[in-house]
């Protein structure tokens, strides 16, 4: 049979293979051996820039983006025009897609380490499940983003047969890549994160390092996305219970925007990751912009008019939170705090016995977006009102992370939340309609070209 091999460049990653085998050498030289000791795989855990960055199609695709202006427009490049317009093939003929490439070549490494890692040299036996609990932590994320970006949303009546995304748990170049099952992906993802749980600590030494609190908080965000809200809700509780992560009062950086909190010290950041573009210009749908209140500092704090930017000034808002301080120059989209307290309101919302307690959650997140005197503390109102106001919460709160994209997936197939988008890009009209086969990501051609057994989503 022939071996299909796996493009997803992943010999840009750090193999074992680097070292001779020459037995009498006692001293490894730096850079220039194979892995062996417990703290190497640590180290590839550490390493930000291997690790940290996720997806950018989903944010460009979202309805939280939206370019008014040709002069933003024409700053797009080609394949990020092609994922703001949800054209049928995003990347071209025998062009890899970053997003696809980016997350497998992590996952590359994570398999690395979750295979290798118990047979180190120098380590406790807690050093290396707590090594192994990260490494499946850090695999369950990148297998969340790529089935809700490149797969259908998960339906329990259809997930057993909707096509999902390779699935692969072991270090291996020659694997077949053959789809799983939406459900088969949904499963190992919870498998890993629950399985980790046990051998990690409540809260990691820094919040790019994953946690018990950050496997709890991905299990509510997948068990959101999945509709399973009460296991959601329990999740989100769990994390929520922990003294070590407070809401940032946004009165304290009004007049001094830049004395912000560094993404390290930020005490509602509980596991760092990033768009996949570093340090993008996002011009934001007006309406969007228009579900912000009066005295809401996430607009006032994280936007601003498109004429700052000299380079190339636009008429609309851009998304500018990651723009504050230099030291936060990337958008973060990992789970945070408010996204926590967003999925206990949402949770409480679609109870019918408990829907009027997620005013006081809502309420106390609020309370620290506002300006002295602007802020109004939500009151009770009937669960349809309560459950809409949730979601506008979200699309504020987590607005150019990405997040919105799979809501929309998610929100979907309910009436009154997902409306038919429009867009025209270079004279040209697009439409995506609720639902849509656009919805789902395209699978670049040069993947399935070298691997037939990869089937395209349909267009």
């Amino acid at each position: 049979m022939k071996h299909k091999i796996i493009t997803f460049g992943l010999a840009a990653i750090f193999v074992s293979s680097l070292a001779s085998c020459r037995k009498f050498v006692e001293i490894d030289l730096v850079g220039k051996r194979e892995l062996k000791y417990t703290q190497d795989y640590q180290n590839l855990l550490n390493n930000s820039t291997s690790v940290e960055r996720s997806y950018y199609w989903p944010v460009l695709a979202s309805d939280d983006i939206y370019g008014s202006d040709e002069a933003y427009l024409n700053t797009l490049s080609l394949t990020d025009a092609n994922a703001y317009s949800w054209k049928s093939d995003i990347v071209g003929d025998n062009n890899e897609d970053p997003d696809w490439a980016d997350q497998y070549k992590q996952i590359y490494l994570f398999n690395q380490v979750a295979t290798e890692i118990m047979d180190s040299q120098g380590g406790t036996d807690a050093q290396k499940r707590n090594i192994l609990g990260q490494a499946k932590v850090h695999r369950a994320l990148n297998y969340f983003n790529l089935v809700n970006s490149y797969a259908k949303q998960y339906d329990a009546s259809t997930a057993h047969t909707d096509l999902g995304i390779p699935l692969l748990t072991s270090p291996d170049l020659y694997a077949k890549l053959d789809r799983k099952p939406v459900e088969t992906v949904y499963t190992q993802i919870i498998d890993d994160l629950t399985s980790a749980i046990p051998d990690l600590p409540e809260q990691a030494n820094f919040n790019m390092l994953a946690s018990r609190s950050a496997a709890e908080a991905i299990l509510a965000r997948v068990y959101l996305q999945m509709r399973d809200y009460g296991k959601a809700l329990h999740y989100a509780e769990l994390v929520l219970a922990k003294p070590a992560y407070k809401l940032i009062d946004l009165k304290q950086y009004k007049a001094t925007p830049n004395s912000y909190p560094n993404i390290l010290n930020d005490t509602e950041e509980i596991f760092i990751k990033s768009l996949r573009n570093s340090f993008p210009t996002l011009s934001l749908n007006p309406e969007l912009l228009a579900l912000f209140e009066p005295g809401d500092l996430r607009a006032t704090l994280f936007t601003v008019d498109g004429s700052v930017f000299t380079w190339s000034s636009f008429k609309g808002k851009a998304y500018n939170k990651h723009r504050i301080i230099s030291a936060n120059g990337k958008v973060t989209n990992g789970p945070t705090l408010p996204e926590l307290m967003l999925i206990k309101a949402e949770a409480l919302a679609r109870d019918n016995d408990r829907f009027a307690e997620a005013v006081a959650v809502l309420n106390t997140l609020r309370s620290k977006r506002f300006e002295d005197g602007a802020y109004k503390p939500l009151q009770a109102m009937d669960q349809q009102a309560l459950l809409k106001i949730v979601i506008n919460e979200r699309r504020k709160e987590l607005m150019g992370k990405g997040l919105r994209w799979f809501d929309q997936k998610r929100l979907a197939a309910e009436p009154g939340f997902i409306t038919t988008k429009t867009r025209t890009y270079k004279g040209e009209s697009f439409t995506l309609a609720p639902n849509s086969n656009r919805y789902v990501l395209p699978i670049a051609s040069k993947y399935i070209v070298l691997n037939p057994e990869i089937i395209q989503n349909p267009r």
